[in-house]
């Protein structure tokens, strides 16, 4: 007996249908009645329809499986389609190139929007609106640099790598950099250790309270009757 395997057949081209309706499709090419062929073209529709029973809904459920339809046969059938034809060259199109920018940046640890901003630093008239947008944008590379470095940069280091990015056209103040606070270090109050036994004696000497008057109230008599440590 002759065994049929599926690596023996010919490759499906949309193999979610399955085998059977490739088979229909390639049926439909065999009849050479046109009105009989667009008969049967409907009926496999509703039939490839049935397989997908939640995406009936859809507006363009029907001109996808008429889509596929064309497509299994591989662009051969002949038949009254409602929706226009797809082409083979229409499918098999190639995806537009992606250009990539190709740029190189000064410093990485910046990033490249830094060196954008200190460029059009460069082309502004106002020196007032320079040397406050200056200020913020130290701040920022500081920042960046702690994340990138995991250390604190220092203002020269600032003030050196804005001039290179911005070729000599931006005039820092280097004096009220030097002089502008880091955001970015937080303040860290650490307790003092001359105060920690203090504090462990204050608490020691408040739970030796406490025990002494939960003591106070336990010397209660029981049933009427004197309490041991009562005097006669």
């Amino acid at each position: 007996m002759r065994k049929n395997y599926n690596y023996t057949r010919r490759k499906l081209y949309l193999p979610e249908y399955g085998r059977h309706i490739q088979e229909m499709i390639d049926s439909l090419l065999e009849i050479e009645d046109r009105r009989e062929r667009n008969r049967q073209a409907r009926a496999v529709i509703a039939v490839m329809g049935n397989l997908n029973p939640l995406l009936r809904d859809t507006a363009d459920f029907t001109h996808k499986l008429w889509d596929h339809l064309f497509i299994m046969s591989d662009f051969q059938l002949d038949v009254d389609s409602p929706y226009p034809r797809p082409t083979r060259q229409e499918l098999t199109v190639s995806p537009r190139h992606m250009a990539y920018t190709q740029s190189r940046i000064t410093f990485k640890h910046y990033g490249k929007y830094v060196e954008r901003m200190i460029g059009s630093l460069a082309a502004e008239p106002n020196p007032r609106a320079v040397a406050s947008a200056v200020d913020n944008l130290a701040r920022y590379m500081r920042a960046k640099s702690y994340e990138y470095n995991q250390e604190h940069p220092n203002n020269e280091v600032i003030v050196k790598d804005i001039k290179r990015m911005s070729a000599g056209a931006i005039e820092i103040d280097e004096v009220a950099l030097n002089n502008l606070r880091s955001d970015y270090k937080q303040p860290f109050s650490a307790r003092s250790p001359k105060s920690a036994p203090q504090n462990r004696a204050g608490h020691a000497q408040g739970r030796a309270q406490k025990n002494r008057a939960q003591q106070h109230h336990r010397g209660f008599a029981k049933n009427n009757a004197p309490h041991r440590n009562s005097q006669k």
